[in-house]
């Protein structure tokens, strides 16, 4: 089916028997218009509604359920809750959500302790991601420990109150995305690791890609994960109703334990506690480490992240590196051919498992083509002409394909995912001069709008497309408004009203809650609360002194920087590394395993206190005069390179121009 919405004659008669109100632009948050109720009557009439399959798999295994859930942490702050998502358990179909959509949050608001298979059970809707227990012969293996200490904390001690009190063992995790690691000091310590008491599990490149997505563009994709996730937004069928493959993402600080087992092979098994587990390393798909687990005993497969209850972004709007599809859809199919002729059930890190062979194996073939589709469709098209900024209108999934609901655009849409496939292959530029080197928003944007005739035009302009249901047309326009005069209360309404309508009409969680997050900051502005610390206390811990000095070059204010050189060596005893840092035409330049003969400054302290800096909790200053660090030289150099480095405002603009 097409990805955007055409009415047909079912959805002219709804249009036209609707009420139409006069258009008043205020800051209020509105009804769904005529138009996105035509396009959800639409999508009601079109979509496999009889298949209720899903509603019987999300609550197969239940074992116990703690009613009106809401975790805290160890200071008292509520860090997860689902009370307010109960607006979905009332038999209405809302406008306001696209019913796909509705659909998929409602079978994620199940929540409790469920057994997949024998000595296998899972704690799902404490988190975004799932928490997976294995029995063994003594006690847990753990995997996928959640975002933050407290709900990893509140699922173990449910299990334990539910099966019985057992040690942790060891803990697996799958990939190298918070969700799935974050909560691991709420489940076991540091000191139990490194008494060996615990392993610790891990693809090969995990700690790297754990720490570095979160470090050199860590505070840009946190503010933009705000967004995807509409964190702030109120919950409710006008708000926040899911996340695609869980409902939220649980409020707090991430920990981490780095791994102290690594699998280095393609296929690697290992043995704990009793327990027979084949790991598959599947680099380069949903995360760029990532494994899948084979349990021979039990006949069970999990698939971590790389399969889920829907379609999983290819990019992801919080911004990462573009995703290989087409690794993604040989992966899944490597999996089919030495796992799934045998498997049992099927479970992963979000949604609920499958059992049986067949099922199992239709499942896994389908979304296996799925993303193999998207990538050789959107190759295909691009190969004819059509650019990354035209593909969204012409790329379509046919229904043996899109009418499988784990097929739906939840997570990763169809139209985003193909813009992806492009942008990996031909990059962002269309190839048309005309948008090699466009205007900033800011100064595009006054000409714009003198060009369609001033401000009071434009905003009739966008008036007009907002009553014909053209919302994408409308939030075009009326965005030269805003960048023009960012000011102007008519223009700041009526574009939250375009985006909110879009919103509305999304039937991926991610976009939904981007359009109604930029509708929210266009009417009541940026919010300063608290989100969910992904470079914390321990990600700096696990970052190597490389990426250290690396994130020192992404802070390094260019135009301060010119004109002035130092060159330093850099020793660090403790774990015996020596970096030659040279600061040189406005670049940070380090290079491991090299010292100058002839240094401006030398500086010498452990990795220890390093981390003591990085924290916060003191300085190199006060640890030389307390002996704890030792600068030789030009002592001026820290201070000048000090003064040279960018803080990074969290809360930044993105609906608006930037603040200077």
């Amino acid at each position: 089916m097409k990805t955007v919405f055409k009415p047909t004659l079912l959805a002219v008669l709804v249009a036209a028997s609707a009420p139409v109100l006069a258009h008043s632009l205020t800051a209020d948050t509105k009804a769904p218009s005529p138009t996105t109720k035509a396009f959800a009557a639409e999508q009601r009439n079109t979509l496999p509604f009889a298949d209720q399959e899903d509603f019987k798999l999300v609550e197969k295994g239940l074992i116990a359920q703690q009613k009106d859930l809401e975790i805290k942490d160890a200071n008292g702050k509520v860090v997860w809750e689902l009370g307010n998502y109960r607006f979905l358990l009332d038999g209405r179909d809302y406008d306001s959500i696209h019913p796909s959509l509705q659909r998929q949050a409602q079978l994620n608001i199940h929540h409790g302790l469920y057994k997949v298979t024998d000595r296998i059970y899972q704690v799902r809707g404490y988190d975004l991601a799932n928490i997976t227990f294995v029995k063994g012969d003594t006690g847990w293996i753990v995997f996928d420990p959640l975002t933050v200490p407290a709900t990893a904390k509140a699922a173990l001690d449910f299990v334990n109150q539910e099966l019985g009190e057992r040690p942790v063992k060891a803990v697996v995790y799958s990939h190298a995305h918070a969700d799935h690691f974050g909560g691991v000091k709420g489940i076991v310590s540091q000191e139990q690791v490194d008494r060996g008491e615990v392993p610790i599990i891990a693809p090969k490149g995990f700690l790297n890609h754990a720490v570095a997505e979160n470090v050199l563009a860590g505070n840009a994709m946190s503010r933009r994960t705000t967004y995807q996730y509409g964190n702030v937004l109120p919950k409710g069928a006008t708000g926040q109703v899911d996340a695609a493959i869980g409902k939220n993402v649980a409020q707090g600080e991430v920990s981490l334990i780095a791994p102290t087992k690594v699998i280095s092979e393609q296929t690697e098994t290992v043995v704990i506690d009793g327990v027979t587990m084949e790991f598959q390393n599947t680099p380069g798909t949903e995360s760029p480490a990532e494994m899948n687990t084979y349990f021979p005993q039990f006949k069970a497969l999990w698939m971590a992240e790389n399969t889920v209850g829907g379609l999983h972004n290819v990019y992801t709007l919080r911004g990462a590196e573009v995703r290989d599809a087409k690794a993604w859809s040989k992966y899944i199919n490597e999996s089919i051919h030495m796992y799934a002729k045998e498997a049992d059930v099927m479970f992963a890190s979000h949604t609920w498992p499958r059992w049986g062979n067949d099922n199992i194996n239709h499942f896994l073939r389908k979304q296996r083509d799925m993303y193999g589709y998207i990538h050789d469709q959107a190759l295909r098209l691009a190969n004819h002409g059509v650019t990354i900024n035209e593909i969204q209108d012409e790329f379509h999934v046919p229904d043996v394909l899109a009418h499988e609901w784990y097929n739906r655009g939840y997570h990763g849409s169809y139209h985003r995912n193909a813009k992806a496939v492009i942008n990996k292959y031909l990059g962002y530029f269309d190839m048309n001069p005309a948008t090699l080197r466009p205007l900033a928003p800011t100064d595009a944007a006054p000409k714009y709008v003198a060009a369609m005739g001033g401000m009071d035009n434009v905003i009739k302009l966008g008036k007009e497309a907002f009553d014909k249901g053209e919302f994408r047309w409308c939030a075009e326009i009326v965005d030269k408004a805003v960048f023009a005069e960012p000011s102007n209360k008519q223009a700041r309404y009526l574009q939250a009203d375009c985006l909110e309508q879009l919103g509305y009409q999304s039937e991926s969680a991610g976009e939904r809650n981007t359009y109604l997050m930029g509708a929210y900051e266009l009417r009541n502005g940026v919010p300063k609360v608290s989100a969910t610390k992904t470079a914390g206390a321990d990600t700096v811990v696990a970052m190597d002194t490389e990426l250290f000095l690396d994130y020192l070059g992404v802070r390094l204010n260019g135009d301060k920087a010119a004109g002035i050189d130092y060159t330093i060596n850099f020793v660090l005893p403790d774990v015996n590394e020596k970096f030659l840092v040279e600061l040189e035409n406005a670049h940070l330049n380090n290079l491991k395993g090299i010292q100058s003969e002839n240094p401006d400054m030398t500086l010498t302290l452990n990795r220890a206190q390093l981390n003591q800096v990085l924290m916060g909790k003191t300085t190199i200053q006060q640890l030389a005069k307390e002996g704890k660090a030792k600068i030789e030289g030009n002592a001026q150099a820290l201070t000048d390179i000090a003064g040279m480095l960018d803080n990074f405002e969290f809360w930044f603009n993105i609906i608006e121009p930037k603040t200077k």
